[in-house]
């Protein structure tokens, strides 16, 4: 401010006609105080020129704040055009992968596409893997590691319908990750699961062990028919040993109760298995219901089957039960169940 009044004294004081300072008093700070060209309106842009709802443009504008110009999205936009793209595979691809926009089209998405079109993918196929808006299509490890996914899966559809549920996969390391993981899954008799539960092979090749072990120390042998489910691989190891703890511990089940009935082990522990178990347990302590069926059907039904057949009929003897079991579904059991 001070370098600006210098040179505006300077210049006034240096004019021929100081006799009269308004008019270039009033020109001198209009240049300097002119509003700069309009800065890019990234979240604007994401709305008229990519299709996106406001609601996802303002989430990804967040990513791409540092855009000054719209020369590098719109030189994406018409590569995506090109390849085939629709208007609502462009919004899906941009609202998934916001950082996309800033692609570089020569360094990075042409040679991509390249890569897996020199890998027998048509173009349309390219364009179904942009579309499903994530990262990986801007890495190029994609095309090195496309022809062993290719050959694992046995085709490109199978692949896709893997990738719409784990489309990290592509980018994982193949040979720290996932190739010691489809090994060890097949030493165990369980390659099935390759296929139907792709995140298992992208989980840490470490932790793999530990799952299986204590998938087996619920009473389902890694050979059986009943371990292939996918999901009781996907759980966690921490998870599956709170399971444990509460068929075995607290419920007193056997291992071989569970194997029977293994689907169980893919449901919720706190949000479905421990509130029905609650409920019922309260019922019967309380002599509401004299007969019904084992916990495992219980556990089965939906949960408004259960509602209406367990929890409802008594409002009137246990008014608190509904109240308490829609607790117990968020996790906050109270004392009268506990102490049931």
């Amino acid at each position: 401010m001070l370098r600006l009044r210098s040179c505006i004294l300077t210049r006034l004081l240096s004019s021929p006609s100081c006799a009269s300072p308004i008019t270039p008093l009033h020109r001198l700070l209009s240049a300097a105080t002119a509003d700069p060209s309009p800065a890019f309106a990234v979240e604007q842009y994401l709305v008229d020129t990519c299709g996106l709802t406001r609601p996802q443009a303002l989430k990804a504008s967040a990513q791409l704040a540092h855009l000054k110009s719209p020369s590098k999205p719109d030189a994406v936009l018409a590569f995506l055009a090109d390849l085939g793209l629709s208007s609502a595979d462009v919004a899906a691809a941009v609202a998934g992968d916001p950082q996309l926009l800033c692609a570089d089209v020569d360094k990075t998405l042409a040679p991509v596409v390249a890569g897996l079109t020199g890998h027998g993918l048509s173009r349309t196929e390219v364009a179904r893997l942009v579309s499903l808006g994530r990262t990986i299509f801007r890495c190029r490890s994609i095309v090195s590691n496309l022809p062993y996914y290719l050959s694992l899966f046995g085709s490109y559809e199978n692949l896709q319908q893997l990738l719409k549920q784990r489309p990290e996969l592509l980018g994982c390391s193949l040979e720290k990750v996932v190739k010691p993981n489809v090994a060890f899954l097949r030493e165990c008799g369980l390659g099935d699961c390759i296929l139907s539960t792709p995140r298992i092979l992208s989980t840490n090749p470490e932790r793999l062990p530990a799952m299986v072990a204590c998938a087996e120390g619920l009473g389902v042998p890694r050979r059986s028919p009943m371990f292939r489910n996918p999901q009781v691989l996907s759980r966690s190891k921490g998870t599956l040993q709170r399971l444990s703890e509460f068929f075995i511990s607290e419920m007193g089940l056997e291992p071989a109760d569970i194997a029977h009935r293994s689907v169980v082990l893919t449901y919720s522990l706190d949000s479905r298995l421990k509130p029905r178990y609650y409920a019922v347990k309260f019922l019967k302590e309380n002599g509401l219901v004299k007969c019904f069926p084992s916990y495992f059907t219980i556990f089965n039904m939906i949960d408004k089957v259960f509602v209406e057949r367990y929890i409802c009929p008594h409002k009137e003897a246990a008014p608190h039960l509904y109240q308490d079991y829609v607790a117990a579904c968020k996790g906050e059991v109270s004392t009268r169940f506990l102490s049931a």
